[in-house]
């Protein structure tokens, strides 16, 4: 019962799926794209980066801001890698590779999501779409540039996603085999203010001890990011997902943000409360 239980569950989720790579979500998304780079090329105001999200894969509206920014940078290399992908459907790449083409790498350590979302990018939108690569694997700092690497990918690349609940600082600090021009990665804004970062282990799976001991405070990753490079351009509308875009590309239509305008919805404050439980935990200074 089980398996057949699997089987129907995942053939109705495919049927939801097909629907997001329509041609008429295409033509919006396209049309959406040559008006923001109109209007770059004009002069004219543009929008602020944290009116343009909404979701077609993503889990929340990333998929509108990296639209918005790609649009303002350009779109080569269309290439991806994303840490965290489980099927690589409610992704932060999947609106990219199945409505502009892009095509990477999808890493998960879920053999049943890969599996998945295998078979899916096998069929849909069409058999001949160029198909992304697809990794099971636990990542770990000492492993991230071997994988990345082993699937052919080194350079420049167009965007990186990492969302692995646990050691996404630290995959990101050992990642030196690419040098994406965009990154999208979680931090945890329930550690507020303060400049901490939980002490890497490569064994972490979540929730671990506690469901909050993990990762790396904002302040923390945003200064992560400036040691490689990067400055901060926008978050998800939670908070969570920072956007950090490559010095040196786009500066004067995508400028750095302080880490105080991204953090701005109720729901931040209030998961400050559940920091109190590992207060006196073990943290790194990021």
């Amino acid at each position: 019962m089980g398996l057949i239980r699997d089987f129907l569950k995942d053939h109705f989720y495919i049927l939801k799926m097909r629907n997001r790579f329509s041609a008429q979500v295409q033509i919006g998304q396209r049309q959406l794209f040559f008006q923001y780079q109109q209007s770059r090329n004009k002069g004219e105001k543009l929008p602020s980066l944290k009116d343009t999200g909404f979701r077609v894969f993503s889990q929340f509206e990333e998929d509108g801001k990296l639209l918005y920014i790609f649009s303002l940078l350009g779109m080569d290399p269309k290439t991806f890698v994303e840490i965290g992908s489980d099927d690589g459907l409610n992704s932060n790449c999947a609106n990219l590779a199945f409505n502009f083409g892009w095509s990477g790498l999808y890493i998960d350590g879920n053999q049943r999501a890969i599996s998945r979302g295998k078979k899916f990018y096998a069929k849909y939108p069409h058999p001949w779409m160029y198909q992304p690569q697809f990794r099971c694997a636990k990542v770990s700092a000492e492993n991230i540039n071997t994988l990345i690497s082993d699937a052919g990918l080194k350079g420049e690349t167009g965007l990186l996603s990492i969302d692995i609940d646990g050691n996404d600082y630290w995959v990101w600090k050992a990642l030196e085999v690419i040098q994406p021009r965009v990154v999208i990665i979680e931090t945890h804004v329930e550690f507020g203010m303060q400049n901490i970062v939980v002490p890497y282990d490569a064994e972490y799976s979540f929730p671990g001890k506690h469901p909050v001991y993990h990762g790396a405070s904002p302040v923390a990753m945003m200064k992560l990011a400036a040691s490689k490079g990067y400055r901060l351009v926008g978050a998800n509308d939670l908070g969570f997902n920072f956007i950090f875009v490559k010095n040196g590309v786009g500066e004067n239509v995508l400028p750095e943000v302080n880490v105080e305008s991204v953090l701005k919805h109720p729901s931040v404050k209030e998961s400050w409360k559940s920091f109190e439980e590992i207060k006196d935990w073990k943290f790194l200074e990021g």
